[in-house]
């Protein structure tokens, strides 16, 4: 008599963990996006460690009003999970942004789009190797995305350069993270584990930021370098961490990945409405076979 109700529950749950999963990944893409913009825009003025680091003092100020109680309840768990927490913060927060301003120095934010776009066949690869059956109809949406993706950079005529090997690290800093964040305990919340993350990288980067300070000095603090900051600090990494972490807990980061392949078209359209970087016709036509590669691999 009473199970009915509990049937039609969890099968209206069972396609919403998916939409909802994937809304999450596009959101945080099209955030991330704007990352890129802000980090080509501000690379004459803020240095990258600085950067970085002002970055991640905005978001854990932000985060830490919803996860700091969280963390401090849940103190014991994540110290006996504490290795997987530093290397997820090392790598998550720590590494990839400051390789991300690094790039910006010398490459234009269309290029470094388009090399980030290397991380999801990196997730694929991780998830794949742990056992993870893929599928076929995500494996074609997969390689469609990439297609349009090297089609993309070979009508730019792209070439490497020392930013462009900075990108390159930075897609394989951030696929690993994604991979890693599949082992994330269950039992860890979400907002918890932002604020752990953000703490602990943002302590990693004093270093870093001592030298920079010593040896660069500071920057100008006017609308036009607080703003950006402010900016990446509560959208590209308060929110749309959060948004990523979710998706990769619901749908997967192969899934994700996939989905992740939006950002070299988001990024190609900011940096021309914004830095007035060129896109042409060959250039939404690529991005037509990104989109298309998308759907494909996304649907369930």
């Amino acid at each position: 008599m009473h199970r009915t109700p509990t049937r039609t529950s969890d099968s209206a749950k069972a396609p919403a963990a998916p939409v909802l999963g994937i809304t999450l990944a596009v959101l945080a893409t099209v955030v991330w996006s704007g990352s890129f913009v802000t980090s080509r825009a501000l690379h004459d003025s803020v240095p990258p460690v600085q950067h970085a680091f002002w970055r991640w003092v905005v978001a854990l100020a932000v985060v830490a009003p919803f996860g700091a109680r969280q963390a401090w309840r849940q103190r014991e768990l994540i110290r006996r999970h504490l290795g997987f927490v530093v290397l997820a913060s090392f790598l998550g927060v720590t590494v990839y942004n400051t390789l991300v301003n690094q790039a910006a120095v010398t490459t234009p934010a269309a290029t470094m789009g388009m090399i980030m776009a290397a991380s999801p066949v990196l997730m694929a690869v991780y998830e794949r190797a742990g056992g993870v059956r893929l599928g076929a109809r995500r494996v074609a949406g997969l390689l469609t995305a990439c297609a349009g993706v090297l089609l993309l950079i070979g009508r730019d005529g792209a070439h490497f350069a020392a930013g462009d090997l900075w990108m390159i690290a930075a897609a394989c800093c951030f696929g690993t993270y994604s991979a890693l964040l599949r082992h994330k305990p269950a039992e860890l919340g979400g907002t918890a584990f932002l604020f752990t993350t953000f703490l602990i990288g943002t302590v990693l980067l004093l270093p870093a930021q001592a030298v920079s300070l010593a040896a660069q000095g500071g920057f100008a603090p006017t609308a036009g370098t607080v703003l950006p900051l402010l900016y990446v600090g509560i959208a590209s990494s308060a929110v749309a961490f959060f948004a990523w972490n979710r998706a990769i807990a619901l749908v997967g980061p192969s899934r994700a990945g996939v989905v992740y392949y939006l950002q070299p078209v988001c990024v190609a359209l900011l940096s021309w409405a914004v830095l007035g970087e060129a896109t042409g016709w060959a250039q939404f036509g690529c991005m037509g076979l990104i989109l298309g590669g998308v759907v494909l691999g996304a649907r369930r």
